[in-house]
């Protein structure tokens, strides 16, 4: 089922001993459009520390109001490897956070998560070159490119549809079991008007930062003509 991440936004959070904190925001890869961190904030319980949570500890999404569970300990939480939030996540704190739960690694096979389509646990995670106490002759890999994005970020960002504006970016919608985001709810209007439709990702070309601005392969009437969006079909 595909549910709404800006109603998501907000939902408490619960650790399997007592309370997290809430749901802040997602980052999603733009490669593969799948979420693949929920950002949790965790209020005054670690003085106001963002931690992020991968999809592999997350439960069955709650209906509205209810508390989303995370399949870890409070302890486990607070000694997970903190980030930076005025720097881009990179790859290198991506290996040391899951080797830190022993997660496979998502970017490690030729599926969505790896080795399958969901973020289900079929192995350990795997040591790179340069962690102690791996002997390897290898040289250390070379950095690879991490593209992870703010869902709340490009809540807001235009539609650009070859030389005209076609919209916004108003929310997405996520599967909850294989947490990839299956559609942009566009509004083909201003911020506060116009009729809302779905857009699938695949159309997606290119996200600028700088203009704040997602590029896509489709005509402006294309977009305006899209499928309308339905909020009750994304309702728990």
């Amino acid at each position: 089922m595909l549910r709404s991440v800006k109603q998501l936004c907000g939902h408490k959070l619960g650790a399997s001993d007592g309370e997290l904190g809430h749901v802040k925001d997602f980052y999603f890869d733009d490669q593969h459009w799948a979420v693949r961190y929920l950002v949790a904030d965790t209020g005054s319980w670690l003085t106001g520390r963002l931690v992020l949570i991968s999809p592999h500890a997350l439960g069955h999404l709650p209906e509205a109001g209810k508390v989303l569970p995370v399949n870890l300990t409070r302890k486990q939480i607070e000694d997970s490897p903190p980030i930076d939030t005025h720097k881009p996540v990179s790859r290198q704190y991506e290996e040391e956070y899951y080797r830190y739960y022993g997660w496979p690694f998502y970017w490690e096979g030729g599926a969505i998560w790896g080795l399958g389509s969901f973020p289900v646990l079929t192995e350990k995670s795997r040591p790179f070159a340069g962690e102690p106490g791996v002997v390897t002759g290898a040289p250390p890999p070379e950095p690879r490119e991490v593209h992870l994005r703010s869902a709340q970020a490009v809540m807001g960002y235009q539609i650009q549809a070859g030389d005209e504006i076609a919209g916004h970016v108003t929310d997405f919608l996520v599967d909850d079991q294989s947490w990839v985001l299956g559609q942009l709810v566009v509004n083909t209007g201003n911020r506060f008007t116009g009729k809302k439709v779905l857009l699938p990702p695949r159309h997606v070309t290119r996200i600028s930062w700088d203009e704040s601005k997602l590029f896509v392969n489709q005509t402006q009437q294309a977009v305006v003509e899209a499928p309308v969006y339905d909020p009750a079909a994304s309702a728990p």
